[in-house]
């Protein structure tokens, strides 16, 4: 019986982790809804507590009061349009945290201009209250330009609020 029991505890085991895989892929996805379809009090509550962002050029808060302010300014008519899509969403978890990495490709209408973005999301996830949330989010811009001009110029990183 006592394999019977470990091999029992190594199916929870596992259950779990993939239960908290799929939530914490499900907290992303959530987060990119909220910002394609311009929600932003839909935000707030996926962050903890304490949460916070960088965004390179683009700004930083902290506390969930400061993100709702920093997300209705962001999706506001200063971007009147913003589609953004996720790739290769890798997870690594240690009890109730956790840190992630994926890449984004938007299509964001900026000053009046389409503009093409590259960038990479790299996350630190904690479990507060039963729900995984974002403890940090931090944006690695690759690049921000206008359409018209694409990727290949030395100037890289045009999209900054004024």
């Amino acid at each position: 019986m006592g394999d019977l029991d470990a091999r029992v505890q190594a199916l929870e085991a596992k259950v779990e982790e993939l239960q908290s895989r799929n939530e914490i892929q499900e907290l992303r996805f959530r987060y990119h809804l909220a910002v394609n379809e311009k929600k932003p009090e839909m935000i707030q509550d996926l962050f903890a507590e304490n949460g916070e962002i960088d965004f390179a050029h683009l700004g930083k808060a902290s506390g969930r009061s400061r993100l709702n302010t920093f997300y209705q300014q962001a999706l506001s008519d200063l971007v009147p349009f913003v589609k953004q899509f996720i790739h290769n969403h890798i997870i690594t978890l240690k009890g109730d945290t956790g840190t992630g990495l994926s890449y984004l490709e938007a299509k964001p209408i900026f000053n009046g201009e389409s503009f093409l973005v590259a960038a990479r999301f790299d996350d630190e996830y904690i479990r507060e209250n039963g729900q995984w949330k974002f403890r940090k989010m931090t944006l690695v811009p690759y690049f921000m330009v206008p359409l018209k001009e694409g990727w290949a110029g030395e100037n890289r990183i045009q999209m900054v609020r004024k």
